[in-house]
């Protein structure tokens, strides 16, 4: 994993590989009636995460054609390399998080971060023993986490925030399997993991949510990010493929039980074991969206806002080089674009 990328790592999960089909289209001239080349598809990369898996519903549905949007979904088992694809042109847009897109822009690679999918929201989580009641309990104590990940960002977030520091714990380095393992056999006190680890170790009866994701909205965002010359050259498609994201919201709200279908399918698992993620992911609508692409950055719920504490982590462990100008790479243009039909 490279030190300049804040990965989630989430292709522990991954099962399986899929490669989306292409989505053929052809255009006729009502004038000269004769048959033009197919408009270009854009690429978007997806990898192991709800709020980028359930782009397969969009797919599936038909929201894509619905909106005019000619999209490719290209799969990425190893979710880091999907952000390689991405710095280096390989595809038009993927879907990565706001931590992972700093490095990149510090490098002044051009991108623009156009769509919201989501937020976690209690999917990544500090689990603590019965005998850990509260923060100041984990003084001294031993956190299983995998380094610079998410979990990492959260655990130092939780500690700042109860008035304690990385210096105050052990961190022992293990991926989040393991990590959930060590805790659940008792060889370190607390686990800082996602989901479905999060889920596993409360069903144990062992450990509970001391701290979540859900506790710092916005610090956690998942996003549709795109080279800034393929917006500019396929901007119908990008505003094509925000609202469709719009209509998988909305499916996923009003029928989870078949998105769920859907999305356990994509990553090789039963609905019944991909249903524990839904309650700790919040699908991000137009209002949402709205609100994240906002300028006040008095609030982490604005990407805005986020942002900084996002890069004095980054910058603590040093995994980015250089500073991120983050304020340019939002482009707020499509949501509003969209919420104004």
């Amino acid at each position: 994993m490279s030190m300049f990328e804040l990965a989630r790592s989430r292709l522990h999960r991954l099962l399986r590989v899929h490669f989306r089909p292409l989505i053929a289209a052809a255009a006729v001239s009502s004038l000269a009636m004769t048959t033009l080349p197919a408009r270009a598809e854009i690429k978007v990369g997806y990898s192991d995460w709800p709020g980028w898996v359930a782009w397969a519903i969009a797919e599936q549905q038909g929201y894509f054609k619905k909106h005019g949007a000619a999209v490719r979904l290209v799969w990425f088992a190893n979710y880091s390399d999907s952000i390689s694809a991405l710095s280096s042109g390989q595809v038009d847009a993927n879907c990565q998080t706001w931590s992972d897109t700093m490095a990149p822009l510090a490098k002044g690679i051009p991108l623009k971060v156009v769509l919201v999918n989501d937020n976690s929201a209690g999917n990544d989580a500090v689990m603590a023993g019965p005998k850990v009641k509260r923060f100041a309990d984990l003084k001294g104590k031993t956190v299983a986490l995998e380094e610079f990940s998410v979990s990492h960002f959260l655990l130092v977030t939780a500690l700042t925030r109860n008035k304690l520091s990385a210096k105050d714990v052990k961190i022992v380095n293990l991926s989040a399997g393991d990590a959930a393992a060590a805790f659940l056999s008792g060889r370190v006190d607390a686990a800082t993991v996602w989901n479905p680890w999060v889920n596993k170790i409360e069903l144990s009866g062992k450990g509970r949510s001391l701290f979540s994701s859900k506790d710092i909205p916005g610090l956690v965002p998942d996003l549709l990010v795109a080279q800034e010359k393929s917006l500019a050259a396929h901007r119908k498609d990008f505003i094509g493929m925000v609202k469709a994201w719009y209509d998988v919201e909305r499916f996923i709200r009003e029928d989870p039980d078949e998105a769920v279908k859907i999305m356990a399918k994509i990553v090789g698992l039963t609905p019944e074991e991909y249903k524990v993620f839904l309650p700790g992911t919040r699908f991000f609508g137009e209002k949402e969206n709205l609100e994240a692409f906002g300028t006040d950055a008095s609030t982490t719920r604005t990407l805005i806002g986020a942002a900084p504490a996002i890069v004095k982590f980054l910058d603590a462990y040093k995994l980015v080089e250089g500073k991120p100008d983050f304020a340019k790479a939002l482009d707020a243009s499509l949501v509003k674009e969209v919420a104004k039909k």
